[in-house]
């Protein structure tokens, strides 16, 4: 008997979901126990300048982090550049004590490896994890402060604001107090005012654009207003 095509749609369809539920369900507890100690590892990196240490705990070329006043930094050169521009580790601010009790983080299986959630009180991180053959590696890490979640970001919401401003965006860097460059942010530096989300997109062209965004849609984000400073 032939199988109407319809429900061959239908049947692959579940397969496909049931593959995906039987991955997210992988999770070992050495998995998890990993992972936490990713999360500490962190903290004693960026603690400690150890910016290249900081950087390997990332998935390699497609590793990110991100928060409100950095934007978006991908990759390993950006990530050692983060830490190397830290206020602590120029000098800016006094050294963090190492040995720092890093939060809890709840996790969760994904099909693509695991996602997570710290609480840091004012704040929050928001993971995606990847399983890579040197071990459990940050997909991601999404600094979301209260104002922030108060305005309704969380990591979706950042990352498709940041989509908004393309391929014109530039890296912008400002000097130490010792005249040294350091790369502050990349991509949009998106900050809350009143009721409003905004942001800057320092341009490739020269100058920034100040904006402000409305949301359209779950993830999906549009310019209301621009204004251009040269």
């Amino acid at each position: 008997m032939q199988i109407p095509k319809a429900n061959i749609y239908v049947v692959v369809g579940a397969l496909l979901v049931a593959s995906s539920a039987a991955r997210a369900a992988s999770l070992t507890a050495d998995d998890e126990a990993a992972i936490r100690k990713l999360s500490a590892s962190y903290l004693d990196a960026l603690f400690g300048c150890h910016a290249e240490e900081f950087a390997d705990l990332f998935v390699p070329k497609s590793g990110a982090f991100a928060s409100g006043f950095r934007g978006r930094m991908v990759g390993r050169e950006q990530l050692i550049l983060l830490v190397q521009s830290e206020r602590h580790c120029t000098g800016e601010q006094p050294a963090r004590p190492g040995g720092t009790n890093p939060p809890t983080v709840a996790i969760d299986a994904t099909s693509e490896g695991a996602r997570g959630v710290a609480n840091l009180g004012t704040a929050e991180y928001e993971d995606e994890y990847a399983k890579t053959p040197n071990g459990w590696r940050f997909a991601s890490r999404t600094v979301i402060v209260a104002a922030e979640k108060a305005a309704g970001l969380d990591a979706r919401e950042m990352l498709a604001i940041q989509k908004l401003a393309g391929a014109r965006a530039a890296d912008h860097y400002e000097p130490d107090p010792k005249g040294v460059s350091r790369l502050l942010t990349s991509g949009v530096r998106i900050g809350v005012a009143g009721n409003e989300v905004t942001g800057r997109v320092f341009s490739k062209a020269g100058g920034y654009d100040d904006e402000v965004y409305e949301k359209a849609a779950p993830g999906q984000w549009r310019v209301k207003s621009s204004t251009h400073v040269p």
